[in-house]
C-alpha cells in the first residue's frame, strides 16, 4: 500500500501546492487581504463545477484496475481511449457552466473590488478545463497499471512551472505584464497543459517499451464503455460536486464578511486541503488495490488493503491535527505579513483540528468503497450531511450567534464528522458482505 501511495500522495501534495504557491505569491500584492480573497473566490467556483469532469474520471479506476487485476490490457486501452471521447464532451459544457456562474456572481452580494479580480482569474483559469480533464484521464489509467510515479513527476515539476508563471505573468517580468491574480490563474492553466502532456508522452514511452498494444487500440469511441465510465463516475463525480460546491457556497458567505475574512478563509483552506491530500493519495491507492484483488476474486486482500489505508490515512490526520492545534500563527505567517489576517486564520486553522481524522477516514473508505465499485453510498453521505446539517448550522452560527467565519467553519466541521463515521460503518458493512459471498 505505501509503494503505490507514497508516489500518489506526492502528487496530491504537488496538486494542493500549487494553490498554496498562488496564494503566498499574490499574497506579496500591495493589497494582499483582496488580492488572496478573489484567488479565493475565483478558484472555489471554477473547482465547483470543474470538480464535477475530473470526478466522471474516477470511473477509470474501478474498470482500468480491475481489467488490469485480471490480465486484460486489451480493456484497459479501451477504458483509456473512451475516456479521452469522454473529456471531449464534458470540458464544453463545464466551460460554459463556469462562463455562468460568473455571470451570477454579481448579484449575490460581494464586494466590487473582490469581484473585479476574481472574475478575470476565473475566466482565465477556464481556459484550463480540457487540459485538466485530459490530465485526470491520463493519470486514473497510469494509477490503475500501477504506474504513480509520472503522475508525481508530473505533478512536482509542474509546481516549477506555475512558480516560474506567477512570478512572470503576477508582478510582470521577462516584457509580459502585471496581471496581478489574473495571472496567477494564467499560470495555472499553463502548468496543467504541461501536466497533461507529460503523462501523454509518459504513456507511449511505457507502451512502446513494454510492448502493451496501444498503439494498435481502436481509437473509435464505444459509447457502451462511454456509458459505463459515465455511470461509474457520475455519483463520485456528484459527490466531489457536493463536497466542493458547499465551500463555493462557504465561501461566498464569507465573501460578504470582509477581505479580511475571506483572505483568512483562502489561508486557512488552503492548509486543511494541503493535508487532505495525503488522505485523497491513500484512498486512490486503495481504490487501486481493492480493484485489483477483487479482479484477482481475492476477497481478502480487498478487505486487507481497504483497512491498511483507512489505518495510514487516520494516523496521518491525526498528527496533522495536534499541528494546528499547536503551532497555527506561525504556519499562516509564511502567507503573509498581514496580523488581522494572521488572527483570523489561525482561529479557523483550530476549528479545522477537530475534523482533521474524520476527513482522513471518510477519505480512504470512499476510495475503498470505489474499488468495489461503489460510488454512490460516498455520494448520500456527504449530499445528507453538508445540505442538511452543515451549511444550516453554519449559516445559522455565522449571521445568527455572530461568529462570523468560523462560524461557517464549526457547521462543515459537524458534518465532516458525521461523514466519518457513516462511512467507516459501510465500509465494514461492505467487508462483511464481500467476505460472505467469498
Amino acid at each position: 500500500m505505501l509503494r503505490l501511495a507514497s508516489p500518489i500522495v506526492l502528487a496530491e501534495l504537488g496538486w494542493s501546492g500549487m494553490a498554496v504557491v498562488d496564494t503566498m505569491m499574490v499574497g506579496r500584492l500591495p493589497a494582499s487581504a483582496d488580492a488572496m480573497g478573489a484567488v479565493s473566490l475565483g478558484s472555489i467556483l471554477f473547482y465547483s463545477v470543474g470538480i464535477f469532469g475530473t470526478g466522471l474520471m474516477l470511473g477509470l479506476d474501478t474498470l482500468v484496475s480491475h481489467s488490469y487485476g485480471a490480465g486484460k490490457m486489451e480493456d484497459c486501452h479501451r477504458s483509456l481511449v473512451n475516456g479521452v471521447y469522454l473529456s471531449f464532451a464534458a470540458a464544453p459544457v463545464l466551460m460554459g457552466a463556469v462562463w455562468l456562474l460568473g455571470r451570477v456572481l454579481p448579484h449575490v452580494g460581494i464586494g466590487t473590488v473582490l469581484l473585479n479580480l476574481a472574475l478575470p482569474y476565473m475566466h482565465a483559469l477556464n481556459w484550463s478545463m480540457f487540459p485538466l480533464l485530459l490530465y485526470f484521464v491520463f493519470r486514473r489509467y497510469l494509477q490503475g497499471i500501477d504506474q504513480p510515479a509520472p503522475v508525481m513527476f508530473a505533478l512536482l515539476s509542474a509546481n516549477l512551472v506555475n512558480l516560474l508563471g506567477n512570478w512572470v505573468f503576477i508582478f510582470g517580468h521577462f516584457g509580459a505584464p502585471a496581471m496581478g491574480p489574473t495571472g496567477s490563474g494564467v499560470a495555472t492553466s499553463i502548468s496543467r497543459l504541461y501536466m497533461g502532456g507529460v503523462l501523454l508522452g509518459f504513456i507511449f514511452y511505457h507502451d512502446h517499451r513494454h510492448k502493451l498494444g496501444l498503439r494498435s487500440a481502436s481509437v473509435h469511441p464505444n459509447f457502451d464503455r462511454i456509458y459505463r465510465l459515465a455511470r461509474l463516475g457520475l455519483p463520485a463525480a456528484s459527490q466531489w460536486t457536493v463536497e466542493v460546491s458547499v465551500f463555493a457556497i462557504a465561501t461566498s458567505l464569507i465573501g460578504k464578511l470582509g477581505a479580511v475574512p475571506l483572505a483568512s478563509h483562502q489561508i486557512a483552506i488552503n492548509l486543511a486541503s494541503l493535508t487532505y491530500m495525503v488522505p485523497l493519495g491513500i484512498g486512490a491507492a486503495a481504490a487501486v488495490r481493492v480493484g485489483q484483488a477483487l479482479g484477482r476474486k481475492d476477497p481478502e486482500a480487498a478487505k486487507h488493503s481497504g483497512w491498511t489505508g483507512i489505518v495510514l490515512g487516520g494516523a496521518f490526520m491525526c498528527c496533522m491535527a495536534i499541528v494546528f492545534w499547536t503551532v497555527p500563527r506561525p504556519i499562516v505567517r509564511l502567507f503573509t505579513p498581514a496580523s488581522d489576517v494572521i488572527g483570523m486564520a489561525a482561529k479557523l486553522l483550530f476549528v479545522a483540528a477537530y475534523f482533521q481524522i474524520f476527513d482522513g477516514l471518510q477519505t480512504v473508505a470512499t476510495g475503498a468503497l470505489r474499488g468495489t465499485g461503489d460510488t454512490h453510498t460516498a455520494l448520500f453521505c456527504h449530499l445528507l450531511a453538508y445540505w442538511l446539517v452543515g451549511l444550516p448550522l453554519g449559516y445559522y452560527l455565522c449571521f445568527s450567534r455572530r461568529m462570523g467565519a468560523t462560524g461557517i467553519w464549526a457547521g462543515l466541521s459537524v458534518a465532516l464528522i458525521f461523514i466519518g463515521i457513516a462511512l467507516m460503518y459501510f465500509w465494514s458493512r461492505k467487508v462483511r458482505v464481500l467476505m460472505a459471498g467469498a
